[in-house]
């Protein structure tokens, strides 16, 4: 969708929905900024779309004027000044009904009405690709739209990178790499469980630079008696011990996922896999779980100057009218991409990566 030349842009809005990532509050700060520049006004949104629906949100005005001194000193910090929500889905609600049941209510509509009540012009939406569905669907009742993408899980098909990705490896590389000693004196099996429920980016990418000897990853079904294999080979080679790192959405090759609870949240692979490596081998397993422990904290400087990028970029394709895409990295540079484009699959794996290849000539084995 392209703005014709007399659109003149006054203001715009800003939100983070879905789940938080480090480099958040340094889009918050390149987008205001470079708005700012171009002389237009610049409102957050609270928790997602909340803000828009509710006039006060966790005690908060819902909306919140964006200036430079609002977002100054920003962004080094983790987390996003202006929260958000993984239940805040316009199109499906989560309401009490009458009867104290719950249920869901499509409030869409009122969304892009407060848009035009506010005449805001455009609305730059920081997400992944559960976010940017719903900025897609927004944008085709008619809400001009700029997604950029955000994802610890780098599963976001359209861009090289997402922002978040590469500060949530250093995490999970970190804790790898200080596990090797515990696990030497110990002589243990250490299972380190990491996000990816769909993806195995963070799993290969900190399973290579920490030095695990398994790693596990949706993309791969493993099965419990190679891995065995590999702790027992290990085992006899004098090295009593061994490191696998474990996708939170890896699944044996004759099941499916492990999930935690009834809401498909997913969770508990690692602690039942070590209960099956102690069980096969006879050596002791430990598990780490490592949790959200990968969203939060400072972003390192790689996603820091990527969001910045993101969002200076976001600027410019509003400025341009180049609405209805998503900005994202290729190659290098920063290019507009459709909206659609962006979030019609996601990007996994794929079993001829040159990291994963390099892994099997080093002897990691990835389960299968």
């Amino acid at each position: 969708m392209q703005n014709g030349p007399e659109r003149r842009i006054r203001r715009i809005a800003v939100n983070t929905g879905g789940g938080d990532a480090p480099g958040l509050n340094a889009v918050i700060r390149a987008v205001t900024l470079a708005a700012l520049h171009e002389g237009w006004e610049v409102l957050g949104i609270r928790r997602g779309y909340m803000g828009l629906l509710e006039a006060e949100v966790d005690g908060e005005p819902g909306l919140v004027n964006l200036t430079a001194h609002a977002v100054r000193g920003i962004t080094h910090l983790g987390g996003t000044i202006l929260g958000t929500t993984t239940r805040g889905n316009p199109f499906g609600l989560e309401v009490r009904q009458p009867d104290g049941t719950w249920g869901t209510v499509d409030r869409s509509d009122e969304i892009v009405q407060r848009f035009r009540e506010l005449g805001i012009d455009c609305l730059v939406a920081i997400g992944g690709d559960g976010s940017l569905n719903i900025a897609h669907a927004l944008h085709r009742k008619g809400l001009p739209v700029i997604g950029v993408p955000k994802t610890i899980d780098n599963d976001l098909r359209a861009t090289d990178v997402t922002f978040g990705f590469q500060t949530a490896v250093e995490v999970a590389t970190d804790a790898i790499g200080r596990l090797h000693s515990t696990a030497e004196a110990h002589q243990r099996v250490m299972i380190v469980q990491v996000m990816g429920r769909h993806t195995g980016w963070i799993a290969l990418d900190s399973g290579m630079a920490g030095g695990a000897d398994v790693i596990l990853i949706p993309e791969i079904p493993y099965r419990l008696d190679r891995i065995a294999a590999k702790v027992v080979e290990r085992d006899r080679a004098g090295r009593r011990f061994s490191i696998i790192v474990v996708a939170e959405g890896a699944r044996p090759a004759d099941g499916e996922p492990s999930y935690a609870d009834a809401t498909g949240r997913y969770g508990g692979v690692a602690d039942a896999m070590a209960d099956e490596i102690e069980r096969l081998t006879g050596k002791e397993a430990r598990t780490l779980v490592l949790g959200h422990i990968q969203r939060g904290g400072e972003p390192i400087a790689y996603d820091r100057n990527l969001s910045l990028r993101f969002g200076a970029a976001a600027v410019r394709c509003i400025r341009d009218g180049s609405l209805g895409t998503m900005v994202a990295l290729q190659g290098g540079a920063i290019r507009a991409v459709p909206l659609e484009d962006a979030v019609g699959e996601i990007k996994r794996v794929p079993l001829d990566a040159d990291l994963l290849t390099a892994g099997r000539q080093l002897g990691v084995s990835f389960g299968d």
